[in-house]
């Protein structure tokens, strides 16, 4: 019984030692920089506009037109330099509140965003994050 006890107090006091981080010390803006699209296909800039976050593409394999845009005014915009994730708030290690846009389908997602490691998850969503899609944006270093 002696050694169970001392098995979980090891556990314990390494879970709390070596490398655990809480999510409220991570610093809300280390979400700033480079990512590229889960295609691999777009560079995507985050960066900080007031108190929000935003995504812009800077880079794109392919230059074209909103064409899906549902606007008719906004189909002649170009995919390059276009904010598709907008007005996030951070809050505990999450950056919610905003919305992504997808150039694909012209649609726009309510968004949360949650950094994992060199990887951003993000989720796009309609109504409950239960119902949408996750992706991942890698950092470019």
């Amino acid at each position: 019984m002696k050694k169970v006890h001392v098995t979980i107090l090891l556990i314990l006091f390494s879970f709390f030692s070596f490398g655990f981080i809480p999510a409220s010390q991570v610093s809300p803006n280390d979400i700033i920089g480079m990512y590229w699209s889960p295609k691999k296909d777009a560079k995507i800039e985050i960066y900080l506009k007031g108190r929000q976050y935003f995504g812009k593409f800077v880079w794109v394999a392919t230059p074209r037109k909103d064409i899906e845009n549902p606007a008719k005014a906004l189909q002649s915009r170009d995919i390059l330099g276009l904010e598709l994730l907008t007005r996030f708030s951070y809050d505990d290690g999450m950056y919610s509140g905003g919305e992504i846009y997808d150039p694909e389908t012209g649609k726009t997602y309510s968004c949360k965003m949650s950094p994992e490691g060199n990887k951003l998850k993000v989720r796009g969503y309609v109504g409950i994050s239960l119902f949408g899609r996750t992706e991942y944006f890698e950092r470019i270093n």
